[in-house]
């Protein structure tokens, strides 16, 4: 269908450009991934990860989603059930979702809604539950079970009403567009967007006829919550590279996640298989208490953002991030984004970076310059402590491990009649 891998890679790119991601829905996961709703099933982050795998934070959020799910009514009750193999498990890229950190999600999770209005394919994403103790850094304690069933009762239902207020949803790339000229980079750093969305909702939301104090509550809870955007921003670049992936040939990568044991991609070239190698631990800054040594290894299906080219790889729109992540300041912030420059085969005038030049940001990761360079990706990322049920301890960066390229570019060779060793 295509003459060469770069006609194929420039068709998946326009797939990518064209795609209109649109905040269209929040609804119960189990009514948009019926497989939920079969039995005590959970997704994941990361490629396809059983239990006796997991690591400290993945394996809390499962204790969590037990507790929500009225499935255990204790931690005890719950860890039983989930080592007895009573739960299925499966991974959020095999149902069109994206999940932060353990990613785990169940059917009555309160799931982001998002429509590319052009290509007409949707994408899930469960909501930022915001500070302190949360369960997507494996938490699952009273305060964490009386937040997720707060977002249920009250937080979805206002949303959903001011969404159907609106005549197609809300344009995700419309906002983005503004908040990476005002300092996001939309992995580490959302303040822009989520302000510039709680700007677009407020008119939405007063006018509802609904208890100004679950009102109140609903604003409080959106103008603290700094990183709100981020989940928005993960089913927008997961919506954008699924159209990407229809195309089905060439040498871009569609996905990059990680389940604190396998670090795995796919490539547009060949379709949904994973090639996986073992994940690194971030590097970055601490909390006051903690250290390197208490840190889990890298995890999350939040990755998708620097799959788009966002994230890590435009860390110069957001140089405020390299301090607070702990590997610098403004000219590593310029000489990171121009490293991954290197590896990426477009950039994306929908996102055009003044400090930058107002060049747009990186777009179209190749495995073949990856490979080629021995550059690999970049990724920012959150840090849990290694051990279930104590949460977030820092804030870092991490490389993905070169070896998924190196066996996806071999694959995708194999597959062409190519011969590697040539």
């Amino acid at each position: 269908m295509y003459s060469s891998i770069n006609d194929a890679n420039n068709a998946v790119l326009e797939k990518i450009k064209d795609a209109r991601p649109f905040w269209v829905d929040v609804t119960l996961a189990g009514d948009v991934i019926p497989w939920l709703k079969e039995g005590m099933h959970l997704l994941h982050a990361g490629p396809q990860i059983q239990w006796p795998d997991m690591t400290g934070p993945m394996k809390g959020a499962c204790i969590s989603a037990c507790l929500y799910e009225g499935w255990a009514k204790t931690d005890v009750e719950a860890q039983a059930l989930l080592e007895g193999g009573k739960v299925t498990f499966s991974p959020c890229h095999h149902h069109h979702a994206v999940g932060p950190m353990g990613g785990i999600t169940s059917a009555n999770f309160p799931v982001i809604v998002v429509k590319n209005q052009t290509d007409g394919n949707y994408a899930y994403c469960n909501m930022n539950e915001g500070i302190g103790k949360v369960m997507r850094f494996g938490a699952y304690g009273e305060e964490v079970q009386q937040r997720l069933h707060w977002m249920r009762e009250e937080l979805m239902p206002v949303l959903k009403q001011a969404l159907a207020q609106t005549e197609m949803g809300i344009d995700l790339g419309a906002i983005m567009a503004q908040g990476v000229t005002m300092g996001d980079e939309f992995h580490q750093r959302n303040i822009a967007t989520t302000s510039l969305l709680l700007r677009t909702l407020a008119p939405k939301i007063a006018p509802l006829n609904v208890d100004k104090h679950v009102l109140t509550r609903v604003f409080e809870f959106l103008s603290i919550t700094d990183q709100f955007f981020l989940n928005l921003a993960m089913a927008f670049c997961k919506c954008a590279m699924d159209a990407g992936a229809s195309v089905r040939a060439g040498s871009i990568v569609t996905a990059m996640t990680r389940n604190g044991k396998e670090f795995g991609i796919r490539v547009s070239g060949l379709g949904d298989q994973w090639f996986t190698a073992p994940v690194n631990t971030p590097e970055g800054l601490y909390f006051t208490g903690y250290s390197q040594e208490q840190a889990n290894t890298d995890i999350g299906d939040s990755a998708i953002t620097e799959t788009y080219g966002i994230g890590g790889a435009a860390m110069v729109a957001a140089p405020g991030v390299t301090r607070f992540v702990g590997v610098g300041g403004v000219d590593i912030a310029m000489d990171i984004s121009e490293e991954m420059a290197e590896i990426y085969m477009s950039q994306n005038s929908l996102l055009q970076i003044p400090s930058w030049n107002f060049q747009g940001a990186c777009l179209g990761l190749d495995i073949r310059s990856v490979v080629e360079t021995g550059i690999t990706p970049i990724i920012n990322t959150g840090i849990a402590h290694k051990e279930a049920g104590i949460g977030q301890i820092g804030a870092g960066t991490v490389r993905a491990p070169l070896a998924c390229f190196e066996k996806a570019l071999m694959q995708l060779a194999q597959e062409m009649g190519i011969d590697a060793a040539a």
